[in-house]
């Protein structure tokens, strides 16, 4: 029989040897699953074609943290607020893309397109509450009429087609009735 004051020494080295033979696995580090940006990308499509418009965004707002100096991630933000038609968003977003290629023609047009929608609405709320007046009506105008030259149109929002009769053609002329050509029980016969 071994004595109980050897036999503890030897049991607490193998205590501490089982012990880190079982916390090694939790040692290592785990490989993270990196997620691509073509995958994330697409898989947003898949989750805003199906309906899942929330779920898309938080996943492209993980693919803009994990990918930073990309612009694809913010527009594909913007462009699915764009078509919610929250206009505020789809700004915020294209201004994001814009940081990061300033000559983007897809924010660009973003931005262009969601500011004239929301001032439109916003003209047309105040010209309903009879608001529109003095120097808000001058910038209105202004606006109008830089947007005239830019689109290179006299007029923005042509009024409505008035339906023109058309002209009625001239009458044709019969020929001459040649005397004793045609009976009178024959009105047609001088035309033949």
């Amino acid at each position: 029989m071994m004595k109980l004051g050897t036999s503890i020494p030897g049991l607490a080295c193998a205590l501490l040897l089982s012990a880190c033979a079982t916390d090694a696995p939790l040692l290592r580090p785990e490989k993270s699953s990196v997620v691509t940006l073509d995958s994330a990308l697409a898989e947003a499509n898949r989750l805003a074609a199906g309906g899942q418009q929330d779920k898309a965004v938080t996943l492209l707002r993980s693919a803009a943290g994990s990918y930073p100096a990309d612009k694809a991630p913010w527009l594909a933000m913007a462009q699915m607020k764009f078509d919610r038609a929250s206009y505020g968003e789809a700004i915020l977003h294209a201004q994001e893309a814009l940081q990061r290629d300033p000559s983007d023609q897809v924010g660009n047009s973003i931005i262009a397109v969601s500011g004239l929608r929301l001032s439109t609405r916003a003209l047309a709320d105040l010209s309903q509450q009879n608001n529109l007046s003095g120097s808000l009506r001058t910038e209105a105008q202004d606006l109008a009429r830089v947007l005239r030259t830019s689109l290179g149109e006299d007029v923005l929002v042509p009024p409505p087609a008035v339906a023109r009769k058309a002209p009625l053609a001239p009458a044709k002329r019969m020929a001459p009735v040649k005397p004793g050509a045609a009976s009178s029980a024959d009105p047609f016969g001088a035309i033949r």
